[in-house]
């Protein structure tokens, strides 16, 4: 873990480094990745069974290419009355939070009598990609299936690895709470290509979004043009603003709920008191050693925690921004006087009691954010990620004449006689 403050001389190039430093796969896919989006485009199928049976030691022709929508029915039924209710409250206040993102068609005339407009409609067909192992996450699948439901889409498909032929069952209630209409037992850049390109089995699909190894976020990267992306997602962070009237073990709970995740993940913790800080850093030892996932949250904490002393929280809202983080919870006594001055973060937990967890299952909005400092230009996942705008325009003979001329203009002065001429063949000219 790096601890440094803002008042030592070399803080701002420390501080530097750690924004630069993106923490994503040092193996270079690329080329791989390009050769196995190829096989799978000329040679469809047969890539995708002998990928299968090379990574995850099964054969597709007889575990099955793909998992029955009666297989997620019984899984669903199976889950417990407390989980069965959990997973309920999540998919039931996800959709009602991107239900109110959904956008409205436009339709006006303006002064000179031009109508403009514009309408949204929904992707025919959207790929979500559920990992297998350690990120089989049901709650992702809600979070990406959801929304695309939300918006219209009439066909979803989901593709996941299953090692061994073995599929985590809580996946699989998910699917069939969200209402999937496929899952395929493929997982890596070879499924999102087949996604993308289509197979003589898996028709294709026009948006692919979901989370997934260094292969899996490549392909998407080389495939988007071909298809719609989310995003290209990396490891995950959060970025914890705290002043010693918190806990200290809640705020190293907090930390270690991003640092379990992967060991490539990072949690930071800007303080603007130095015993608190030394309180927090304590307090994550005392929470790993009875953490199950402490080997993982260890290398993580270890290798990339970062503890931030500041002299006063008027620091924080820069250093924030700078590293735009995935995730940040303020927890102070007016975090929204931070906030408002926040540009750049996925999402804002508020407050001594929002934990950034509640955000990953059960608030509403969606857990699906940009990292790696994406934060600066992008959002999270919603329903406009499964949607498009079709503007349209109409004229009468009275609106040409007043906004055509301007058009021949401009037209005759880029050297575009054509464009001119469709204009004023309609004035008569």
């Amino acid at each position: 873990m790096l601890r440094l403050s803002s008042g030592d001389p070399g803080f701002m190039q420390a501080f530097a480094r750690v924004v630069a430093d993106r923490r994503e796969s040092a193996v270079d896919v690329a080329k791989d990745v390009a050769a196995i989006l190829q096989s799978v485009r000329t040679r469809g199928d047969a890539v995708l069974a002998e990928l299968t049976a090379r990574f995850d030691s099964h054969d597709l022709d007889n575990t099955g290419w793909s998992i029955e929508l009666g297989e997620c029915r019984k899984a669903f039924d199976a889950l417990t009355p407390e989980l069965r209710n959990a997973l309920e409250l999540a998919a039931d206040r996800i959709r009602a939070y991107h239900a109110a993102q959904l956008p409205e068609n436009r339709d006006y005339t303006d002064a000179v009598g031009v109508r403009l407009g514009a309408t949204w409609t929904a992707v025919d067909a959207a790929g979500l990609y559920v990992p297998g192992g350690r990120a089989a996450y049901p709650s992702s699948l809600l979070m990406n299936a959801i929304p695309a439901k939300v918006a219209g889409v009439e066909r979803l498909v989901v593709v996941t690895p299953t090692p061994n032929g073995d599929v985590n069952p809580l996946v699989l209630a998910a699917a069939h709470l969200a209402g999937v209409d496929e899952v395929w037992r493929v997982g890596g850049a070879h499924a999102v290509a087949a996604l993308a390109y289509g197979t003589q089995r898996i028709a294709p699909v026009d948006v692919v979004t979901g989370p997934g190894n260094a292969w899996v976020a490549e392909a998407k990267r080389q495939l988007f043009g071909v298809v719609g992306i989310d995003m290209v997602a990396g490891p995950s962070e959060i970025l914890v603003i705290a002043d010693a009237a918190n806990d200290p073990r809640r705020i190293a709970a907090d930390l270690l709920s991003q640092a379990e995740h992967d060991p490539t993940s990072q949690s930071i913790l800007i303080t603007d008191d130095a015993a608190f800080a030394d309180a927090v850093a304590e307090a994550v030892e005392c929470e790993l050693a009875a953490l199950a996932t402490a080997e993982t949250a260890r290398t993580s904490w270890n290798d990339n925690g970062v503890i931030i002393d500041v002299a006063s929280f008027e620091e924080a809202p820069a250093l924030a921004n700078a590293l735009a983080a995935e995730h940040v919870e303020i927890a102070t006594d007016d975090p929204e006087a931070l906030m408002r001055r926040i540009r750049h973060a996925g999402s804002v937990f508020l407050g001594r009691m929002t934990p950034e967890a509640v955000g990953d299952y059960v608030a509403g909005p969606n857990h699906v954010l940009p990292t790696g400092r994406r934060a600066r230009f992008s959002s999270g996942l919603s329903v406009l990620d499964f949607m498009k705008r079709t503007s349209f325009i109409q004229l009468d003979q009275a609106a040409l004449e007043a906004i055509g001329p301007a058009a021949i203009a401009l037209a005759d002065a880029e050297g575009l006689p054509a464009h001119a001429r469709s204009i004023s063949v309609r004035l008569g000219q």
